[in-house]
């Protein structure tokens, strides 16, 4: 146990001969880095000026004090020249040299102390020493280091060589245990007090942060997590105070405190990531303005009178008008992060991109391959399903949601079966479905209660000869209710004009609201988001940073606790952006805790996930093993390309550190880790049996692949298409205001006078449209310090010659990757790779190769980590 004092208070006596190790410290100054705080330098300055400076102490990798039995240390040393250093050209980084006296014989540093006198905290890149007779040794140590009295336990920092806890040279193990114990909040009571800006500690709690129940019932939400009604993966524990009205509910914070909401410092955004996050909100107005949007779409502009009327969005764009919100966030975002939102003559416009879906053909969305195709390369690509049984039937109780056997019947899809009878086209595989029909179908009623008007929705699709799917019934239903006893069942089936024609139209569209509930709020958030977090938060408690695992999941992590708490402040709160644009509205996160009780683990992976979908068998004679029922299919071909080539570097890595079964059962830290996963991260789930027992390096290797695929390419692939498809609202509209109308009745009228007016009134108005727009737009924004799969954040990341051998090779499996898809999306004969609307799928391209880091709107890329 090394306290400061006894670390930087005294001076060590060596009997030895001295030596000197030189180094270069690489840090940040707050004042560059935060966005509002210019006086932090003189601050330092003026407690260097007067002694209070920063003091580091080196720890010998292999050498023992034989006075005390700890690992020996080299003197004390401060870093030069704090006041007279200059910034270095990498945008506020700057170069401090350091000296340090050592016993002859202190061998190699494998860590480092470091004090903080100063009166405000640092970003501490990086640590280089050059060691007589060893060479170079590199610290990556990217954290932010507040001033001592701050801590209650030294700030400690180990090279870039990785071990195995048995594995640990003997002078580091302490060290290492402690930096584990700290992290978990053991020390001095943490892991039970309101957490601090500075704090590092990461403990769970569940979700029961996004109500308000203190300002009425109607902003009041369940808890989720904790029982059986509502499971839940946990997330980041932030230690607020329990609300008034409900002391299971946790209060919240302001709205304009949001970028303060705690997670532990170092989660939080790197600069470049916050200003674009900044940037992107403002110009889209989310949360901002939504009151002054709400007044400037007043009932008689809040329509949409014509599909024209839409693209002034993209041309026009909307005139906004001074208010006194738009003046406060200038207030505490800088000029230079606003100045895209602001127009040449210096007028305000809400402006928003063209969507690619409609930048070639602007009505090749409303065409029926091209509605099918995207359920192949869209923005949720991973739901379709074989179709293995005819009529559909569901899981449902009949006594509650009506007959469980599908009304769609072989008369209503024959006719569009290319003269095969159902049962042919089932045997030969050519019968898929879109099933949304389970997941709503309880929640149906208490949304129809809301202003939106839903159905549960089922899709039956063929295989065409030449690879394309078309869609050949919708079936819309409704469960019984007080208001009829008899459940709701329409099909519809293909038409392209008339009556029957503005049917099929309004039937597509009522598939794509579901779908894009769906998406929002299982794809992306719950299986992506949610369910990593305990993941994070259980490698930093359990898993040293010198352990070999949290090495290689670190980069996986990168700012998803950040944009998770975001997410819970101002995304999926009660009347929260999601409530407000996505149709489920206040039922929205509790559907998603009724479908997580299906969630597994083990399915996580792309090849399970096909296999358990029928978009795949078993086929031994293909290359991976697998056979996709559709050749074609954009999603499963790349993804495949992708997994596997994971799979191959996260099989390498291993074999460098477990050379058997035994090395993993004797992990204590990998298997306390995998334990807290289970038990306590997804601690709802903690009874399953299909948890890996996590005692073979082949289990290991499964579970790394999964969490690494579904951090990256799945959270890629269900992220980074959201504006290209759904910033034209049409296309994927999020909810619905009436029903099928009935006929004879004057809103059937309607329709027949006007289809296109009467669709518009259907689904999302101006304000919910440009709401749900300005939201994915920047959700589906790359940032400019964006690190894709197969990067790293520094070059000298790891200190071992063999893992970088092996990760290199990784790197070159991706960019043949890059090379493959391009040549596929070139190639006439894959019709889904663009379909009609000219798309190209490039949402799995890895983007490895991509150094110049410009972000934006590339509808490309997959970033290592869920990080928007």
């Amino acid at each position: 146990m090394y306290k400061a004092a006894q670390l930087f208070g005294h001076r060590t006596m060596f009997t030895f001969a001295q030596h000197k190790i030189k180094g270069v410290a690489v840090i940040q100054k707050k004042n560059v880095l935060d966005l509002n705080d210019f006086t932090a330098d003189l601050r330092d300055n003026i407690r260097e000026f007067f002694g209070r400076k920063v003091s580091l102490k080196l720890v010998s990798v292999s050498h023992i004090d034989s006075s005390n039995g700890s690992a020996k240390l080299s003197e004390n040393a401060l870093l030069q020249n704090w006041i007279s250093t200059e910034e270095g050209l990498i945008t506020g980084q700057t170069t401090y040299s350091i000296e340090f006296d050592c016993d002859s014989n202190f061998g190699t540093p494998g860590a480092f102390f470091i004090a903080n006198s100063h009166a405000d905290e640092f970003f501490l890149n990086s640590l280089s020493l050059q060691v007589p007779g060893h060479g170079n040794v590199h610290f990556d140590c990217n954290s932010w280091v507040y001033p001592a009295s701050a801590y209650n336990r030294d700030r400690v920092f180990f090279c870039n060589r990785s071990y195995l806890p048995a594995n640990t040279p003997h002078p580091l193990k302490e060290l290492r245990n402690e930096e584990l114990r700290s992290l978990r909040g053991e020390y001095d009571g943490m892991a039970e007090t309101e957490r601090k800006e500075w704090d590092r500690v990461y403990d769970y709690d569940f979700y029961n942060d996004l109500g308000e129940p203190d300002k009425g019932a109607y902003l009041s939400r369940p808890v989720l997590g904790g029982s059986q009604h509502f499971p839940y993966p946990r997330r980041g524990r932030t230690g607020r105070p329990p609300t008034k009205t409900d002391p299971a509910t946790e209060s919240r914070l302001p709205l304009h405190e949001t970028l303060d909401i705690y997670v532990p410092r170092d989660e939080r955004f790197g600069h470049l990531k916050l200003s674009d996050f900044l940037a992107n909100a403002l110009k889209s107005i989310v949360q901002l303005l939504i009151p002054e949007l709400k007044s400037l779409f007043h009932s008689d502009a809040n329509e949409f009178d014509s599909f024209e009327d839409i693209m002034k969005l993209y041309s026009d764009g909307i005139k906004l008008p001074d208010n006194p919100i738009l003046q406060a966030a200038k207030k505490f975002i800088p000029l230079e992060l606003i100045k895209q939102f602001l127009t040449t003559d210096g007028g305000k416009l809400l402006k928003f991109p063209l969507p690619q879906v409609i930048a070639t053909d602007e009505f090749a969305w409303r065409k029926d391959e091209e509605f099918a195709r995207q359920m192949l390369a869209g923005a949720d690509p991973a739901i379709i399903q074989r179709l293995q049984s005819f009529p559909p039937k569901s899981k449902l109780d009949p006594e509650m949601y009506g007959p469980q056997i599908s009304s769609i019947t072989a008369s209503h899809i024959e006719k569009n079966l290319d003269g095969l009878t159902v049962e042919q086209a089932l045997e030969d595989n050519k019968l898929f479905i879109l099933d949304h029909h389970d997941v709503f179908m309880p929640y149906v009623n208490r949304i129809n209660t809301q202003s939106t008007k839903i159905y549960a929705s089922r899709t039956i699709l063929f295989l065409k000869k030449d690879g394309t799917l078309k869609p050949v019934a919708i079936e819309l239903s409704l469960p019984p209710s007080d208001q009829s006893q008899e459940s709701v069942r329409k099909v519809f089936t293909p038409a392209g004009e008339g009556v029957e024609g503005a049917l099929w139209q309004l039937a597509k569209a009522y598939v794509v609201i579901n779908d894009s509930g769906y998406h929002q709020l299982i794809s992306h958030w719950l299986k992506t988001h949610a369910v990593t977090e305990p993941f994070i938060i259980a490698t930093n408690r359990q898993l040293s940073v010198m352990h070999p695992i949290h090495k290689l999941l670190s980069p996986h992590f990168r700012d998803t606790m950040n944009i998770n708490a975001t997410g819970r402040q101002i995304l999926i709160n009660a009347e929260g952006v999601l409530e407000s644009t996505v149709f489920p509205g206040k039922y929205a996160l509790e559907m998603s805790s009724v479908v997580y009780k299906d969630w597994r683990f083990d399915e996580q992976g792309l090849p399970a996930d096909l296999l358990k979908r029928g978009m795949a068998v078993s086929d031994e004679s293909m290359p991976n093993g697998l056979k996709l029922m559709i050749e074609d299919y954009p999603y499963a071909v790349d993804g495949l390309e992708i997994w596997f080539a994971i799979d191959s570097w996260v099989k390498e890595y291993l074999s460098l550190y477990y050379q058997n079964d035994d090395a993993v059962k004797s992990d204590k830290e990998l298997q306390a880790w995998w334990s807290e996963i289970k038990n306590v991260g997804h601690g709802d789930k903690k009874d399953e049996t299909w948890w890996y027992s996590m005692e073979t390096v082949e289990e290991v290797g499964k579970a790394l692949t999964a969490i690494i695929w579904v951090a990256s390419a799945l959270h890629a692939a269900v992220n980074f298409g959201q504006y290209p498809y759904g910033g034209y609202m049409p296309n994927r509209p999020a909810l619905s205001r009436r029903f099928i109308p009935e006929e004879g009745s004057q809103e059937f009228s309607e329709m027949v006078e006007n289809p296109e007016l009467f669709l518009l009134r259907t689904i999302s108005n101006r304000f919910q449209a440009t709401l749900g727009i300005a939201l994915i737009e920047i959700l589906s924004r790359h940032s400019t310090d964006e690190v894709y799969l197969g990067q790293r954040a520094t070059s000298e990341w790891i200190d071992d010659e063999r893992v970088i051998e092996a990760f290199e090779r990784f790197v070159k499996n991706l960019k043949d990757i890059e090379r493959n898809i391009t040549q596929r999306n070139q190639d006439p004969n894959l019709k889904n790779r663009s379909g009609p609307a000219q798309v190209p799928y490039t949402l799995l391209y890895p983007n490895t190769s991509d150094m110049a880091h410009k972000g934006g709107l590339t509808g490309k890329g997959i970033p290592n980590s869920v990080s928007i």
